[in-house]
């Protein structure tokens, strides 16, 4: 996972209002509440007496109380309350679960997965999203990928032709989509299978955004042409608009086998004057959600499940020219791992105590300060909740992914990491990790 950034987990609705929600996300297993002012709560949910499940659990004023033995923990994590204790009965200190923090925007539930900061950053959509006027359904589900190749089948899409052909809804895609008027649209299957080479494709990188444009056409046709805007923003999003349709989804990683898709189907121009009765459109909406998660995304996670490796990283795949986009995630997913990385030796080394050089010894013989970390999927665990105030951060510019052949011109090499966050460290270092630094289940 990419560390230091903001991921949706849930959507607003499904949190239950009297009672906790459960959900597994980047490799833990979360608890979400709301205490008696409404503000949303979650924490580990993993009671430390015993292992229970807090999801399990209820609600008890402002404190969510464990299903197997009873004990409360309040907003901040402490435990108020054993049962078998009595009142008056002193709570060990080490009762207590981590609190992370989580805001609400967007109909989004969003989780900081990064380590602990006074000030975090805004929750920043791009500006296509963020100032998007028309109304819009979303819907949630699970696939057992990993989100590496999840993402990648929404960085482009002239695998559609090949892939979304056979089955009886897909006539719904090319019929209306592709098929002509004067020919009544009988023939959509025609075009809409010729229609696979790239065209006048562009991609260009804003920060931790990356845009690409380009036309898929019959060759030989030019008739035949469809052009399509897609958008990947950090550290899981992808939007792609074309014509009609306009998709934005979020692919949030559960653990290193499972991802959560958060799919968002914005209301098209021609619903409104098809459908002037504005209570049946989210509906219809919904439904063309429930095809595509049952039809098209099926389809896709089909091939998803049978490829190799399962994680997709640099140097395992052999793009070509119009792979720019897919080859640039990946880069600027190396590149923010790494930044992660190295802001947290930085802080490790900030907060290991000098250790004096012994008189006869050479200064390179003194004892070595916390393990370096690996660059496989470590990560680190979300934040605890501080009450830090809004702030922003600007990622930097990417450039052509190594072994990507786009002819874009040199890409700068960015690092490939080398170590894991499972090696030796004192004690204060390793609780450290656990409240914000490198997390050893992370995926």
């Amino acid at each position: 996972m990419i560390p230091n950034q903001w991921y949706p987990i849930l959507r607003t609705e499904d949190i239950k209002q009297d009672a906790p929600t459960g959900v597994r996300r980047l490799g833990e297993e979360l608890v979400l509440w709301r205490d008696l002012d409404g503000k949303l709560v979650c924490q580990s949910a993993r009671c430390p007496h015993k292992g229970a499940n807090l999801a399990d659990g209820r609600l008890v004023g402002n404190s969510i109380a464990c299903p197997y033995h009873g004990f409360r923990f309040n907003t901040e994590g402490t435990c108020r309350h054993v049962p078998a204790l009595g009142a008056d009965g002193r709570i060990p200190a080490s009762l207590k679960i981590d609190t992370y923090e989580v805001r609400e925007q967007h109909d989004l539930v969003w989780l900081w997965w990064g380590d602990k900061r006074e000030v975090l950053p805004d929750i920043a959509l791009a500006r296509e999203l963020a100032e998007h006027p028309r109304p819009y359904e979303t819907i949630t589900f699970s696939r057992p990928v990993h989100y590496t190749r999840y993402i990648e089948s929404l960085l482009e899409f002239y695998h559609v032709t090949f892939v979304h052909r056979d089955h009886w809804a897909n006539i719904i895609d090319y019929t209306f989509m592709y098929g002509s008027w004067r020919k009544l649209w009988l023939d959509g299957r025609e075009r809409y299978i010729a229609a696979n080479k790239i065209v006048n494709h562009r991609v260009d990188v804003e920060g931790t955004i990356i845009r690409n444009t380009f036309d898929q056409c019959e060759e030989g046709n030019p008739s035949n042409t469809w052009h399509f805007d897609l958008i990947y923003q950090a550290p899981c999003m992808t939007h792609v608009r074309q014509g009609l349709l306009e998709v934005t989804t979020w692919l949030v990683p559960i653990d290193e086998h499972n991802t959560q898709a958060i799919m968002r189907l914005y209301e098209y121009p021609l619903l409104k004057a098809m459908v002037p009765v504005k209570q049946l459109r989210p509906p219809i909406l919904r439904l063309s959600l429930m095809m595509e998660q049952y039809v098209q995304d099926r389809q896709d996670n089909d091939i998803m499940a049978r490829q190799e490796p399962k994680v997709s990283e640099r140097g395992v795949n052999k793009f070509i020219a119009v792979d720019e986009l897919n080859a640039k995630f990946l880069q600027m997913r190396d590149r923010l791992k790494a930044e992660a990385r190295a802001a947290a030796e930085a802080s490790a080394a900030a907060e290991t105590p000098v250790v004096p050089v012994a008189s006869g010894k050479q200064p390179g013989a003194a004892a070595a300060g916390p393990a370096a970390v690996q660059d496989q999927e470590a990560a680190p665990a979300p934040a605890r909740a501080h009450g830090g105030a809004d702030g922003s951060t600007k990622g930097s510019t990417g450039a052509s992914a190594d072994g990507s052949t786009n002819g874009n011109g040199k890409a700068p090499g960015s690092s490939n990491g080398s170590s894991n966050g499972n090696g030796s460290g004192d004690r204060r270092t390793r609780k450290g990790a656990r409240a914000g630094g490198l997390s050893k289940t992370a995926p």
